[in-house]
């Protein structure tokens, strides 16, 4: 059953327009996501540093106690038109938090200005960068929301593809990895969903896939054999347009036999782990941090 913070938060993001309504420019989405994703608290104790990888911007988020051996690299989400390390970085800062672990922020290329592969590109530079200095494959896992989560399978497959070793794993909240919005939930949501507009999601694809096939596996992973990737959790709410993407990216590991554990929360709305004090995200947070200890030792 859903916690009263949970329904309490669903009901005010129905009577905000979101960044996630059609029509607005990706000025106003920018923006908007910008003021928002201020408002979420960040700890005083976390240590932030920020580096440059070989001309890609990043930074470094490390709780009390974070170990300097291991590693989680972080694709922000924000439909690949939005979004930075500031505005996830107190999502990051709570990561480091539970898995004791440095966590590094990716602040990869942005569409229109930069459209597909730059995002992928980013995102394989980060991982390769971060095994130059000296960093354990075995001791890494990306993770990411939304579009990050879908940039994390994405480089994942890009990764395997060039026969390079790969991470340890990868944790992805409400992952978009269907940029044709062919998923049945797109439908059976679009009520119950308080943030995302079905329409939206063709017109913010279209902005970053640009003239390449929506169907491209590393533009949309769900249409991509997972062969060979590294064990896998996937977070979702069940109040999510993007159900449907959760779902079959779970069902299409199984079928290639990758490990994956699928969670699902009742009437949780897209990416609500980045909601501190909300006790679904909470309860999230310290499943991440479970699997992320099995899996790095």
């Amino acid at each position: 059953m859903a916690s009263k913070e949970l329904r309490a938060m669903v009901a005010l993001i129905r009577d905000q327009k979101g960044v996630a309504s059609e029509g607005l420019s990706v000025a106003a989405r920018r923006a908007g996501f910008d003021a928002m994703q201020a408002a979420l608290p960040m700890p005083d104790d976390i240590r932030v540093e920020s580096v440059d990888m070989d001309g890609l911007g990043g930074c470094w988020f490390d709780a009390p106690g974070a170990r300097d051996d291991t590693y989680i690299i972080y694709y922000h989400g924000g439909g690949y038109i939005m979004g930075s390390i500031d505005t996830h970085k107190t999502l990051m800062g709570r990561l480091s938090r539970v898995c004791s672990a440095r966590v590094l922020g990716v602040e990869y290329r942005l569409a229109p200005e930069h459209v597909y592969p730059a995002a992928v590109e980013d995102g394989v530079q980060a991982y390769k960068w971060l095994i130059e200095q000296g960093a354990d494959p075995a001791r890494i896992v990306l993770a990411g929301d939304s579009a990050g989560g879908g940039l994390t399978i994405a480089t994942l497959l890009a990764l395997r593809n060039q026969s390079a070793r790969l991470p340890a794993g990868a944790v992805v909240f409400s992952p978009w990895i269907d940029l044709t919005a062919s998923g049945e939930s797109v439908t059976t949501r679009a009520q119950a969903d308080p943030g995302i507009e079905p329409g939206v999601l063709i017109e913010i694809a279209q902005t970053y896939y640009g003239n390449a096939d929506p169907k491209d596996p590393l533009v949309s992973p769900v249409f991509a054999d997972l062969t060979g990737l590294p064990p896998l959790l996937i977070q979702v709410g069940d109040a999510e347009v993007l159900l449907s993407d959760a779902v079959r990216l779970a069902d299409n590991a199984h079928s290639a036999g990758v490990k994956a554990l699928y969670q699902v929360w009742d009437e949780a709305f897209h990416v609500f782990q980045a909601t501190p004090g909300l006790p679904e995200a909470e309860e999230a947070l310290l499943k991440v941090g479970t699997f992320y200890r099995d899996l790095v030792r």
